[in-house]
């Protein structure tokens, strides 16, 4: 585990590919874990395809130190993650008798059918990852964390992980805001970003009642620095004859 803990962020699904589902995974995903102190480094969009997934798993998890995936563990045929990291991982796959067990108190007598019981499907050596809403459990192999697509069920299941990962140092982030225009900014915010290497500084630009603005954020676990960056970024759009029309600190 490195001194900041780091993450990647894998989506599954032909859908977030073809733009019929808009993900909401990423964003929740990042929120909780940077809650915690954990920098998400990479994200990828991969599709419903064994090969693909079990090398974008190969690829993140010698990178970082969790990797967190979402979708394709539910009942249907193209649901083949479960398998997929089982590939990654070169290890067997097959009905889990206690995720069985949670199917089969969750569903009616009778009603654990095949689809349903390809969701007790887990990787040899595999711990479950407990599901409050529907039940189908995810699961954890080494530091892959599998989940499922529907956002409110990533959510609920992030929430009951949290405690059992190591964090870090919580990013903070400031957020200045002010009509000038990024060209005119950009040489001033290049100085400051030199002078203070721990501290990320963003401009994001923006057009309001037809007037050109800019965003400036800058994000860093280091308090001190950051409030010098936000000092400098203050000071700069004075010296461009602006004034500051929104700044927040989070």
């Amino acid at each position: 585990m490195t001194t900041q803990p780091t993450a990647a962020i894998l989506l599954i699904g032909d859908e977030l590919l073809s733009g019929r589902t808009k993900d909401a995974n990423l964003s929740c995903l990042a929120l909780k874990l940077g809650s915690i102190g954990i920098e998400i480094k990479e994200a990828r969009v991969v599709p419903d395809e064994e090969d693909e997934i079990a090398a974008a798993v190969n690829g993140l998890h010698v990178k970082c130190d969790y990797v967190f995936t979402t979708g394709g563990i539910g009942p249907t045929h193209d649901d083949i993650t479960a398998d997929s990291i089982a590939k990654a991982f070169g290890v067997s796959i097959g009905i889990r008798e206690d995720a069985r067990a949670i199917l089969e108190a969750h569903y009616p007598t009778g009603e654990l059918n095949c689809s349903r019981l390809r969701m007790a499907r887990i990787p040899e050596g595999a711990e479950l990852i407990l599901n409050p809403v529907s039940k189908a459990p995810g699961f954890r192999l080494e530091n892959v964390y599998v989940l499922p697509g529907i956002p409110l069920l990533v959510e609920v299941m992030v929430d009951g992980l949290l405690e059992r990962l190591q964090g870090g140092a919580v990013a903070l982030t400031h957020s200045i805001a002010a009509f000038v225009p990024e060209s005119h900014v950009a040489p001033g915010l290049e100085a400051i970003q030199n002078d203070l290497p721990q501290v990320r500084i963003g401009s994001y630009p923006f057009l309001r009642d037809g007037k050109a603005g800019a965003n400036l954020v800058c994000r860093s676990t280091d308090e001190a620095a950051l409030d010098a960056a936000a000092a400098r970024i203050r000071a700069l759009i004075a010296s461009l004859g602006a004034k500051v029309e929104a700044e927040e600190r989070t």
